[in-house]
């Protein structure tokens, strides 16, 4: 069963490490910044990180084992999986089993990986849950936008009418007897980039926990999973940067463990078309990346969970998006929004519940 940690830091060395440049482009850059000490904790392990580019990010690994062999054998084995998944996951691979999946005439039952299955079974509960906020389903509308980002032209209403009739997650048909999976219209294009990197960031933990290492973290750019805490403290410190992006002084300090973490914006990811700003965020109502300033992190039971939900609550907006997430168990969300008005900071009930380092 997950826990939450809501102490604020108490002792143990202070220091703070930025999970990579993508990281830092986030309105809240996640930041390791410390551990509260807890006493009893194992005395003998010793910290290692890693770091390796994957799905276009870097993942970085820091564990704790009681030798380099144990710590590189585990880690080796994590960065595997997630190498494993991108060549499952990936919808820039015509070979990847998505885009082979993606081939396959419409209307035929095409059995798939676990993997594959339990990503697209977990992204079709998200898409539930949001009524269609997120939608893997919207590789159409993707497309368009990544060429509308380059050539800075959108698309026409004619595009965005033809990608729609192949958008829709109610398209999607699942058999988990069978873990088949029928794509209903022609087409269909699925895309996971919403949430294929914090099923990766968990995937790996789970991999270095069946070679014996429990407390680690694999952190994927904006998406982070968490294992057991480091010995000796009561957990990771996960610190939240500033919402403004040229500043990355930690703001606020929460101790995690066994939990997911995710931040998603538009505070540098974003393109200016015609005078108007557009996120890289895609609507999937729209098709057009999301005009408003918003950013949000979660915190979760999983990476995957969290990694679903920070571009759902962006793409809901500050009410129904914080409605999502307080009607979800152990989930909160602290969102951030920025006009010409100003900005605001909206916090789910969950989430002023956490105690923070002052």
């Amino acid at each position: 069963m997950m826990k939450f940690l809501f102490e604020a830091e108490k002792s143990g060395k202070d220091w703070t490490r930025a999970f990579g440049c993508a990281v830092l482009m986030c309105i809240f850059t996640l930041l390791l910044t410390g551990c509260a000490t807890e006493q009893g904790a194992e005395i003998s392990l010793h910290r290692y990180e890693y770091g390796e580019l994957h799905m276009a990010s870097l993942f970085r690994i820091t564990l704790y084992a009681s030798n380099q062999a144990e710590a590189d054998e585990a880690a080796v084995a994590a960065f595997q999986k997630i190498e494993e998944l991108n060549n499952c996951m990936s919808d820039y691979d015509a070979n990847s089993e998505l885009m082979r999946l993606c081939a396959q005439p419409y209307g035929t039952p095409v059995k798939v990986s676990d993997d594959l299955f339990e990503i697209l079974a977990e992204s079709q509960r998200v898409a539930r849950e949001s009524d269609g906020a997120f939608d893997v389903t919207v590789g159409p509308y993707v497309r368009l936008w990544r060429a509308a980002r380059k050539k800075k032209v959108l698309p026409t209403e004619a595009e965005l009418a033809e990608a729609r009739k192949e958008v829709g997650y109610q398209k999607l048909l699942l058999n988990a007897r069978g873990k088949t999976v029928i794509l209903t219209v022609p087409n269909m294009k699925l895309d996971l980039g919403g949430i294929a990197k914090g099923y990766a960031a968990d995937k790996a933990l789970q991999v270095l926990k069946s070679k014996g290492v429990t407390r680690a973290m694999v952190a994927a750019s904006g998406d982070i999973a968490l294992g057991d805490a480091p010995p000796g403290h009561a957990g990771w410190a996960i610190g939240i940067a500033s919402i403004d992006p040229k500043d990355a002084k930690v703001t606020k300090t929460v101790l995690l463990k066994n939990a997911g973490i995710s931040t998603s914006g538009d505070t540098e990811q974003f393109v200016e078309i015609g005078g108007k700003r557009y996120s890289h965020v895609v609507d999937t109502q729209t098709g057009l990346g999301l005009t408003i300033r918003i950013q949000a992190t979660i915190i979760g039971p999983n990476a995957t969970i969290t990694d679903g939900l920070d571009n759902t609550v962006c793409a809901l907006g500050v009410e129904r998006g914080l409605a999502l997430i307080d009607s979800l168990p152990k989930t909160a969300a602290l969102v951030v929004t920025e006009n010409e008005q100003g900005r605001r900071v909206y916090q789910s009930k969950r989430f002023k519940a956490l105690k923070f380092q002052p």
